[in-house]
């Protein structure tokens, strides 16, 4: 087929048409009322009643700003107290703990045992503190404090 400049082909403009039909059509039907037409209502799916909600609300993750301070355990670090004692006393500071250990027997236990070892030596910051411990591929300890919204 051979399209001279200015002129367009009969599929635009039955493409054109067809677009502007069912424009036309879901307009009336927007603005219908009753109840549909019997052969309409005998293709639509039956309305089946909405699942029950969980026994269980699931669980969201906290919100976490960005911490204003971080301490690691390691060889040089201060200890735990001395650090928190030399930060902003200011209540809105979250203190988050959090315990990384490699899998392998007993290594859980471990994790769990710094954890509060370090919340022990962490006084009164450590009433609202978050402790988390899990499974990661460098095991050690970290401890943020940040503005992190509590729930």
């Amino acid at each position: 087929m051979i399209t001279r400049p200015g002129q367009t082909g009969w599929q635009t403009i039955l493409a054109d048409l067809a677009l502007i039909l069912f424009m036309i059509c879901a307009s009336a039907l927007s603005v219908a009322e009753g109840p549909a037409p019997p052969a309409i209502r005998a293709q639509a799916a039956p309305l089946r009643a909405p699942a029950p909600p969980p026994a269980v609300q699931p669980v969201a993750p906290s919100l976490q700003a960005e911490p204003v301070g971080v301490w690691r355990d390691g060889p040089g670090a201060p200890p735990l107290a001395q650090w928190l004692a030399e930060q902003a006393a200011d209540p809105r500071l979250r203190l988050s703990i959090v315990v990384r250990y490699a899998a392998g027997p007993g290594g859980r236990e471990a994790a769990l045992d710094q954890a509060a070892s370090l919340a022990g030596s962490a006084g009164q910051r450590a009433a609202s503190a978050r402790l988390v411990v899990e499974p990661g591929a460098q095991p050690g300890a970290s401890v943020t404090l940040g503005y992190d919204e509590e729930r």
